[in-house]
Formats: structure tokens, C-alpha cells, sequence
């Protein structure tokens, strides 16, 4: 009876196990493509709001529709290009933004660098650039804009994984992003230099550095690293581009 009684046991038990198991299977797979959907519009809406786009989404009710229209409206091209500066054909920028953890941990000269092109009804360009590094406790990410002259920034959003409220967390907020607003990444002779986040203040005329965030500084220079060793890669691909223009 006692053998019976455990084999019972044993045997409820498994299917339990299996059942639990295909009920969390069935779940997860039903659940990603909202996942799915969820990423994509999240960095979407980064990429517009890099460009000062898309101010109107915590107002809207269809928020989903509201930026993948915007998304068509005034991005008008994506390229993957090298690090020599060339256009490489058969691969999707958007992809690549999807991993970036693992871009990035490729050779340079093996690395896919994904560039978005947006225009307004003007005609005016912007050229959109992600970004990944590491903070103080974890990732640290986000999305850098370039006037059409490829040395200005025009705009900027950062996030994180896990640095901490009020300090190394802050480099989320509207504040700190807008210090970075026409800075240059290339000096006047031509050398890149990105930009420097200094701790202690910066003079108001300083076009190559931003004040970091007061009890925040490991955050800061990781996030000036990150804005550096992204940029830097599409160094030739800019210059190659000021030549034309």
C-alpha cells in the first residue's frame, strides 16, 4: 500500500509539473508578440524623442498608433554602415538596436552600426545614432541625434537598468539630456574628441563638455565612455560625409 501510495505521489506530482510547464509555455508564447510590440515602440519612440519628437505620447490615446505613425512620417531612411564608413547591404538597422549587447561585443571591423535618418516638412536632417555602456550598477543606454553637420548634437535620450534614484539615475531626466543640446563632437580642427562629462562644473561657452550629475560621477563617466567608444565608430562615416556636404 505504502509503494502504491508514493508511486501515486510521484505520478500526480510529474503531471502537475508537465501541465504547470505547457500552461507557462502556451503563456509565454501568446504574450511575445505583445513583447515584441511593446520594444518596438519603446524604441521608437526614443529614436523621435532623440529629435524632439513625439511630445504629445502621455496625452494621446492610441499611443502605439500615434508612434508608429510618427515613426513613418519623419523617418526616412535607416542604413547599417562600417566602421570605414561604408553602407553594408543586407542588414536591418532596427534589428541591430534590438541587441546591441551583442553588436557591440563584436570586432569593430565585423560590427553592424546603425544610423537613422529623420526629416522634418522643411527638409531639415537629423542623424540618429544608439548608444550602450555601463553604469555604475548595470546598462546604461540610448539614442544620440546629430545636426546635418554631423559634429552638433541636437538632441538626446538616455535610460537605465538599475542606477540609483537621485544620483546616477538621474541621467534619464529632462534636465541632465539637455546639457548635451549643440555640443560638438569634433573639434575646430577636425579631431573627435565626443563630449567630456566633468565633474565640478563647466563654463556656459564650453562646446566640448557637460557638468555630470552631483553624487552621480561613476554614472557620468560611464556615460560619457558609452557616447564616446558608440560614436567614435562612425567616425569615418561622418567625415567622409562633411566632405560632401
Amino acid at each position: 500500500m505504502k509503494n502504491f501510495s508514493n508511486t501515486y505521489i510521484f505520478l500526480f506530482s510529474s503531471a502537475l509539473v508537465i501541465i504547470v510547464a505547457v500552461i507557462l509555455s502556451f503563456v509565454s508564447e501568446s504574450l511575445k508578440p505583445i513583447q515584441q510590440l511593446n520594444v518596438e515602440i519603446e524604441k521608437k519612440q526614443d529614436i523621435l524623442r532623440s529629435v524632439g519628437e513625439a511630445q504629445e505620447y502621455a496625452s494621446v490615446d492610441d499611443k502605439n498608433s500615434y508612434i508608429i505613425d510618427l515613426y513613418e512620417k519623419f523617418i526616412k531612411n535607416s542604413l547599417v554602415i562600417n566602421s570605414k564608413g561604408e553602407v553594408v547591404e543586407g542588414r536591418d538597422a532596427f534589428e541591430i538596436t534590438k541587441d546591441m549587447k551583442n553588436e557591440l561585443a563584436k570586432p569593430l571591423e565585423e560590427r553592424g552600426l546603425p544610423l537613422f535618418i529623420y526629416e522634418n516638412e522643411t527638409g531639415i536632417k537629423r542623424f540618429v545614432i544608439p548608444l550602450r555602456g555601463k553604469g555604475l550598477w548595470g546598462p546604461i543606454w540610448g539614442y544620440i541625434s546629430l545636426a546635418d553637420d554631423y559634429t552638433t548634437i541636437y538632441g538626446c535620450v538616455y535610460d537605465h537598468q538599475s542606477e540609483t534614484p537621485g544620483l546616477g539615475a538621474e541621467i534619464r531626466e529632462e534636465w541632465f539630456q539637455k546639457e548635451f543640446h549643440d555640443k560638438r563632437i569634433f573639434d575646430e580642427t577636425g579631431k573627435f574628441v565626443s563630449v567630456e562629462v566633468v565633474k565640478g562644473g563647466v563654463n556656459a561657452d564650453n562646446k566640448y563638455a557637460v557638468d555630470a550629475i552631483s553624487g552621480g560621477t561613476i554614472t557620468s563617466k560611464g556615460l560619457q565612455y558609452m557616447i564616446f567608444d558608440c560614436l567614435v565608430s562612425y567616425e569615418n562615416y561622418f567625415k567622409s560625409n562633411m566632405k560632401k556636404d
